[in-house]
């Protein structure tokens, strides 16, 4: 049965694949990025500007399935170097967002088997050093998204996916040397970086109604890195 999902920040990375894998679903997509950068045509695919730091949130028409939010930030400081606006830049675009986009498009969702899912990190969990400012955002996000399932049960659910590292452009500034890459991969149990298709098969089946009784959960997708030693 075709579905009607609205994604946001679905032109490069995670949300891309996730995006794709719907399209390929023949579901209908409404997207809100900054850029279409990658998006392919389809006649199924809508695109709508949208930077969620500073833009009002577009109106969009009919009922919706489901949402999934991943604008996300990747702010690697030691404390000592980290300033206000650090924490209020990746709490604006990682929670806060996520929040405005929720709060706006409720109405659209459809009252029995929609789902929510929202993108939060190994990082809300485990501590790495120099991850403070995303630690906590990505820690809001978990605490928004388990807040929600409460609140929306039994019509919506809400669930979000913590992966650890993984290929996508907004981490090619951590993963620019192969170096790096097979060092980052031997801390994880399952030696190997994440794909974003390892991540958007799993938002895509919490959006489905085949995890139609799973709600308030955080997925880890990472590995094995937050479990398990290497």
């Amino acid at each position: 049965m075709q579905k009607n999902y609205l994604i946001v920040g679905g032109s490069s990375g995670i949300g891309l694949a996730t995006v794709n894998h719907l399209l390929s679903k023949d579901h209908l997509v409404t997207n809100l990025s900054r850029e279409k950068r990658g998006l392919s045509e389809s006649k199924n695919l809508s695109y709508l500007p949208f930077d969620v730091t500073k833009d009002s949130l577009p109106q969009i028409s009919g009922a919706l399935d489901g949402i999934a939010y991943f604008p996300g930030t990747i702010n690697l400081k030691p404390i000592a170097s980290l300033k206000k606006e650090d924490f209020f830049h990746d709490f604006e675009i990682n929670a806060f967002g996520a929040f405005k986009v929720i709060q706006a498009y409720l109405p659209l969702l459809k009252k029995e088997r929609s789902s929510i899912v929202l993108l939060s990190s190994i990082a809300a969990s485990k501590g790495f050093p120099f991850h403070c400012s995303i630690g906590c955002a990505k820690a809001a996000v978990e605490g928004l998204a388990k807040s929600l399932a409460a609140e929306l049960a039994p019509s919506i659910r809400v669930n979000a996916v913590a992966p650890s590292i993984t290929s996508t452009p907004l981490a090619s500034q951590i993963l620019n040397q192969k170096e790096k890459i097979d060092a980052l991969a031997k801390k994880h149990p399952l030696h190997s970086i994440g794909s974003v298709d390892n991540i958007s098969s799993v938002v895509c089946f919490l959006l489905s109604e085949e995890s139609n009784w799973i709600t308030g959960q955080i997925i880890h997708v990472d590995g094995g890195y937050s479990t398990l030693s290497s």
